[in-house]
């Protein structure tokens, strides 16, 4: 075999959302694009705002020697300063530029975060329902994803994480809004984790982080809030991007903020400082920081992701789907009528309705849709829909 055992393995699984997004591809071509009901994919359908590509023009009309060349590892100053200025608020603490790293993006910043902290054999925990690439990413850097099961309702079962914690667990990996069950986990519960990982790392005799992905931040329904995770834990990392607040996935740009009060903190920054260049990344896409330093706070409106919830929520709810609505994110994750998640969403493919099989994220017996597509692909596959939930109903 001429590549690695275990790339040879993931492309063996592959991934569910991949695959689904593949499969659209084809059937697409064969029954023709219109036809076809894809929420297969969380690539948002909305434009970015308009101020994006103001200041993207002005800066390309405004250039200077040297924009386009090397700078920090850790990114522009002035970007990381107009990050941390606009986090201040968001986060509720005081942080500053020097706790900042302009990443590629949230899934850059994950896999510099772990091949800072992570030696091999050490586990990374994660409650599930979880996004799919999570276990990938964590054997990048030779350690082992562990997952932990939530409360029905999608929300954090905090004994499960405690007993599930070894003296090889280096940090607990969360996704607040979550992908794919859109459930926010509440600052209380947050509290209670950060207490957990406080009494298991004395026992241990060992930091153990708590790191939170957050690219869906801005997309939250009904006046959630999402909380800080640096107002509940001393020894905690987050990372972002912009992809879905702004609608530019395709820019690769987001950071880490490591909390001011980590004991570890200048460590950390100069260990992820250099992981952010041996990865391969560098830095940061320097056309896009200086982009994203004009539009801190900025996102695009939230509300036509709240109509597509609540057309996809009301026309599934009079089909008999069951499911728990979300508060956030741009998915929903129905539970299947029949245990076999795969043979449901099969059956759905039937109806040229891609969705993905809940067990591609820990989630047997659930589906996720992605909803950040058109309002008349969301009512026009609603009749597919209630023919498959009609043809597996008792």
């Amino acid at each position: 075999m001429t590549i690695a055992k275990h790339i040879e393995g993931i492309l063996t699984k592959s991934s569910w959302i991949r695959k689904m997004f593949e499969e659209g591809a084809r059937l697409k071509a064969i029954h023709g694009a219109e036809n076809v009901y894809d929420f297969s994919l969380g690539n948002p359908n909305l434009d970015p705002p308009e101020a994006f590509k103001t200041i993207l023009k002005t800066l390309l009309d405004h250039e200077t020697p040297g924009c386009h060349g090397y700078m920090p590892n850790t990114g522009y100053p002035e970007v990381r300063k107009a990050v941390a200025d606009y986090l201040c608020s968001e986060q509720g603490v005081s942080i500053s530029a020097a706790e900042i790293i302009m990443t590629c993006g949230a899934a850059g910043g994950l896999n510099v975060i772990l091949k800072a902290i992570v030696d091999p054999g050490d586990e990374i925990l994660t409650p599930t329902p979880h996004f799919v690439e999570y276990g990938f990413y964590v054997g990048n850097h030779g350690g082992i994803l562990k997952t932990v099961p939530t409360h029905p309702d999608f929300t954090l079962n905090i004994e499960a994480i405690s007993d599930a914690i070894t003296p090889k667990t280096k940090a607990v990996l969360i996704n607040s809004p979550n992908n794919p069950t859109g459930q926010i986990y509440s600052e209380d519960s947050l509290m209670a984790l950060g207490k957990v990982l406080i009494q298991k790392g004395k026992s241990f005799g060992r930091t153990i982080y708590l790191m939170s992905d957050e690219p869906y931040r801005k997309v939250i329904y009904d006046g959630a809030n999402v909380p800080s995770v640096f107002g509940c834990y001393a020894e905690s990392i987050m990372t972002t991007s912009y992809s879905k607040d702004i609608s530019i996935p395709g820019e690769r740009i987001g950071f880490i903020a490591v909390n001011p009060a980590a004991t570890y903190k200048e460590t950390l920054l100069g260990a992820m400082a250099l992981t952010n260049r041996i990865l391969g990344f560098v830095n940061a896409p320097a056309l896009m920081q200086r982009v994203i330093a004009r539009m801190q706070g900025s996102s695009v409106d939230i509300s036509a992701y709240a109509r597509k919830r609540e057309l996809l929520c009301g026309g599934l709810s009079e089909s008999g789907y069951d499911f728990v609505k979300p508060p956030g994110t741009f998915y929903l994750f129905p539970r299947t009528p029949i245990p076999d998640d795969v043979e449901f969403v099969r059956a759905l493919q039937k109806e040229l309705i891609l969705v993905v099989p809940g067990s591609g994220f820990g989630g047997p017996g659930h589906f996720r849709i992605a909803f950040c597509v058109s309002d008349d692909t969301i009512v026009k596959s609603l009749p597919g829909f209630k023919r498959v939930m009609d043809h597996f109903k008792p």
